[in-house]
């Protein structure tokens, strides 16, 4: 009883730490990202290219559905298309969304078509037909891990959500004036990354929470320091 007990919570205990590891995981990688945006585009679009390879290979040498294959070459050139502004990114731009559909959409199909062991009607009652080749686990998780979840969760961390921008010059708005030669406050962008964003706004939640129970963790997180 007691046993089972203590493994039920070293469960739970094994999940948050996993999930706090991987957060904070992509919250490193999202900053390096922001340092080294230009080589991560380059390493990207190569990427993508290389799968797109892989896709033709396999539709090649290993008789993969000729649709379901082009369909899936087909996203990855409209996530391609999300690289032409790297890093930065509108959450609402018909691109982004449909990104997001495509990995959706792409799970599923290919998540079927490992699933599918139906024999086709017409060799039912056939002695001679030979089933195919069903895929090994190893098989399917590594093809899903790069054909299909590798590149959108890879643009996920290294794309941002937009600018930050941050004032380089004393806040407040330029008086008018008839001298040619006055100067108007001057801006910089900042990118922010889309993971720590995301990450961000799922610890400031916790953070509001634990204060309306009366437990202050971090007693600046989320209010206005002077």
């Amino acid at each position: 009883m007691i046993l089972k007990l203590i493994s039920y919570a070293g469960t739970v205990f094994g999940f948050l730490f996993l999930t706090l590891s991987i957060a904070s995981g992509l919250y490193y990688i999202s900053e390096l990202v922001e340092e080294h945006s230009e080589p991560t585009k380059r390493f990207l679009t190569r990427t993508i290219y290389i799968i797109i390879g892989i896709y033709v290979l396999l539709l090649l040498f290993d008789s993969f559905p000729f649709k379901l294959s082009v369909f899936s070459i087909c996203s990855y050139l409209i996530y391609l298309q999300n690289l032409r502004h790297f890093p930065f990114i509108s959450l609402s731009s018909p691109t982004f969304l449909a990104s997001c559909v495509l990995v959706v959409v792409n799970h599923y199909l290919w998540f079927k078509h490992f699933n599918d062991i139906e024999v086709p009607p017409q060799f039912r009652y056939d002695p001679n037909y030979i089933p195919r080749r069903r895929a090994s686990f190893t098989e399917i998780a590594s093809f899903f891990g790069i054909c299909v979840w590798f590149i959108p969760f890879a643009l996920f961390v290294s794309l941002s959500a937009g600018d930050n921008v941050l004032p380089t010059t004393t806040a407040g708005l330029a008086k008018k004036s008839d001298d040619a030669n006055a100067e108007s406050p001057r801006f910089r962008k900042k990118a922010t990354g889309l993971a720590r964003v995301v990450i961000d706004s799922i610890r400031n939640y916790f953070y509001s929470a634990a204060r309306m129970f009366g437990y202050d963790i971090d007693p600046n997180r989320g209010r206005l320091v002077i």
